[in-house]
């Protein structure tokens, strides 16, 4: 538990800004949710679950369904409404034919011979309207049985379109009392010819043969505050070219059809002539292909053959998850943005991984339609938008207030140098210059350090400090830091108030360019007894320097170029920031092994307060920088960014030559070094590093994104 509570700990540490995107898909996750359940997004869900319904391979059409249309054609020939003698003559054909069920969708309100002529009246199941606030009841015939009467009441939604089949209902009215739709009792009637029942569960869930059918709610799917009155499921429609075989009732009456494709079908009669009834909307109206509005019949014919596919076929219900599913799924769309705005900030990378996050998104939402699934796909899509814009302008604000904070520091980093140089130059207080020397180094076990940190370990040790690998007594797990220790070259009163202003400003800085994640991040500094201390985070691997000859063989030109390419990222952040490193060396960038990527440690303007070493320039100066590494500009107190880009560059050559940089002989004239004929790597790579070490700043790369853009360019052999 201790280590997932020091990782916790330490993620929050690197990347604040982690906390921030959190925060911000919680954020956007509780608006789009609100919004949604606002039924402000229904319109956009609804239609998108259209545009799926439509996007699906059509399905065979069902071979137990016959429809009989009556359409305009057949209006010109007879009268509407179809007189009742022509209605009982089509119906005693079609009983002629051995059907199973006929289901007449024709309203025949007040007909008093309804079926007359049937052999067995059974068969027919006829047609009632319930009352409603825009229309009145319509009775059934009056001397047919309730039991073989089915309302034929629809649910649109408030855009008007079907998408959902009213199974039952019931109404206080005084003629059409049946609870049953017509289409299912259509299909209860044709089932119950094979013995296949129907029953409502103690939970009131209808159930037909095997199958159960899970009752619509007011917040099912993307629906929230439905009208789910009745019992109502979602409408799974065939494709309309696909329904059912359909034939006219001119031919059916001019026998222009064979008997046997009505023998032990559902067969249902009804207008499809717009002058009669202009249809209902579906999902479907939105097809250039298919006409504006559905007719009557064929909806109920949808629903029975629903019905009817969903026990005999094992055809899919249209499926949708809880609410608390789907709030996951927002949120981990939502949360999803903001990692890839955070992981991806450059513009085409960002364009293109957030385009195949949408394309992904849409993709599983219809892949998972077509399993009869519906997930929501604008909600997260609006929450992987919005957290990406949140987030990005969030990080654009921060990045800014950073900048603006680190420049500012900047400069009073660089009005601190020049003090200290300034005082370093003259006699005030050298008596005091070398009182550090009678520091001790505290040893393992000594009092914690600023009452916190318990030494574990010495790192190193001079006369600049130590450097300690100490345990946190205050964080989760006491996990290991790196305490370095600096103490001033002088004690004297004006140098150590120079220094300690350098000292919070390298701070400053320190923090907030530790927020990249291959830069250790600055957990605190303080001073006590004229002594300053700075806790980082404590990265582990080995150092470049045990990669590198003599320790190791010449490195080949693709280990080069990816050695510059990753620490080349990191300058490009610094020096975005005006910030120059001064001490870039092997021993200062450390493999981690976590994720086998370069850290960069040990910034170098802090050391200005210390006196220098052996590794670093004799000039009495406050200028730093190693020998071999540094540059002459950087040695002569002007450090510049190409000053970091020099510096990279003698560790390449380091790592193609095999010889340390202060071993390389310099060219008399130019002040290059030379040491092309001790490397064997291509023409591009050469002239490369020869730019990056040129002997004067001007005639270098000015920038480390200029140096990437080079190394991209170069082609390396497969051998």
């Amino acid at each position: 538990m201790s280590g997932i509570l020091q990782k916790l700990y330490a993620n929050v540490v690197k990347n604040k800004g982690l906390l921030a995107l959190l925060v911000a898909s919680v954020g956007v996750s509780a608006v789009i949710w609100g919004v949604r359940e606002s039924k402000w997004l229904r319109r956009w869900e609804l239609n998108a679950y259209d545009q799926m319904l439509r996007l699906r391979t059509p399905e065979k059409p069902d071979p137990r369904i016959v429809v009989v249309t009556i359409n305009e054609t057949d209006l010109i020939t007879t009268t509407w409404p179809l007189p009742d003698k022509t209605i009982n003559q089509l119906l005693t054909k079609i009983e002629s034919f051995g059907p199973r069920v006929i289901g007449l969708n024709i309203y025949r309100p007040g007909q008093k011979n309804f079926g007359a002529g049937l052999k067995n009246p059974q068969l027919l199941i006829g047609l009632c309207k319930m009352s409603s606030l825009k229309e009145p009841e319509i009775s059934p015939p009056d001397n047919f049985p309730i039991v073989n009467i089915g309302f034929g009441d629809v649910m649109t939604d408030d855009d008007g379109i079907l998408r959902r089949a009213l199974l039952f209902a019931s109404s206080n009215d005084k003629k059409c009392t049946t609870d049953f739709s017509f289409a299912s009792l259509l299909a209860i009637d044709y089932l119950k010819k094979q013995n296949i029942d129907y029953k409502f569960l103690d939970n009131n869930n209808f159930q037909l043969g095997k199958i159960i059918f899970p009752k619509l709610t007011p917040d099912s799917g993307s629906y929230e505050d439905l009208d789910a009155g009745g019992y109502q499921i979602l409408l799974n429609y065939r494709h309309p070219n696909r329904l059912a075989r359909k034939v006219t009732l001119t031919q059916v009456v001019n026998n222009q059809v064979k008997p046997e494709i009505f023998k032990d079908k559902l067969v249902i009669i009804g207008t499809t002539a717009a002058s009669v009834h202009p249809g209902f909307y579906t999902p479907y109206g939105a097809d250039p292909n298919q006409p504006a509005r559905m007719p009557a019949v064929l909806i109920h014919a949808q629903i029975a053959s629903q019905l009817l596919s969903n026990v005999l076929d094992g055809r899919s219900l249209i499926r949708y998850w809880p609410q608390w599913a789907e709030t996951i799924w927002i949120f981990g769309w939502s949360l999803f943005g903001g990692i890839i705005i955070w992981r991806w900030r450059h513009p085409l990378p960002l364009a293109i991984v957030g385009g195949t996050a949408f394309i992904c998104l849409v993709g599983i939402g219809v892949v998972s339609f077509f399993q009869a699934i519906w997930i929501p796909v604008i909600p997260p899509m609006l929450a992987l938008g919005f957290t990406v814009i949140s987030v990005m302008g969030y990080t654009s604000y921060r990045t800014q207030q950073d900048s603006q904070k680190i420049i500012i520091q900047v400069e009073k980093q660089k009005e601190a140098i020049e003090q200290l140089n300034t005082i370093l130059n003259s006699n005030t207080g050298i008596q005091d210059t070398h009182n550090h020397f009678d520091t001790e180094e505290k040893k393992t076990g000594d009092f914690l350090l600023g009452g916190r940190y318990k030494i574990n370990k010495v790192l190193g040790s001079g006369g600049f400090g130590c450097t300690y690998l100490a345990a946190d007594t205050q964080r989760p797990g006491n996990p290991i830091c790196v305490v370095k220790q600096l103490m001033p070259a002088r004690r004297d009163t004006n140098f150590l108030q120079v220094a300690r202003r350098l000292f919070d400003t390298e701070a400053e800085i320190l923090e907030a360019v530790g927020k990249h994640n291959q830069i250790p991040s600055l957990l605190a500094y303080f001073e006590d007894n004229n002594e300053f201390y700075l806790v980082q985070e404590y990265i582990q691997g080995p150092i470049l320097s045990d990669e590198l000859p003599p320790k190791s063989k010449i490195k080949d030109e693709k280990f080069v170029i990816e050695m510059l390419q990753e620490v080349l990222q990191i300058l490009v952040f610094i020096h975005e920031h005006r910030v120059i490193h001064r001490d870039i060396k092997p021993s200062n960038i450390i493999r981690n092994q976590a994720d086998n990527h370069l850290v960069l440690i040990d910034f170098g303007a802090v050391k200005t307060m210390q006196p220098p070493t052996s590794e670093q320039t004799e000039l009495a100066t406050v200028a730093i920088g190693t020998r071999g590494y540094a540059p002459p500009e950087q040695f002569a107190g002007h450090p510049r960014l190409s000053s970091d880009i020099y510096a990279l560059g003698m560790i390449g050559i380091q790592a193609v030559t095999g010889i340390p940089p202060h071993d390389l002989p310099a060219n008399p004239e130019t002040g290059c070094v030379e040491w092309h004929q001790w490397a064997k790597i291509s023409p591009e790579l050469v002239a490369v590093l020869d730019k990056m070490v040129s002997y004067h700043f001007s005639d270098r790369y000015q920038s480390a994104a200029a140096v990437l853009a080079d190394l991209k360019k170069i082609k390396l052999s497969d051998s």
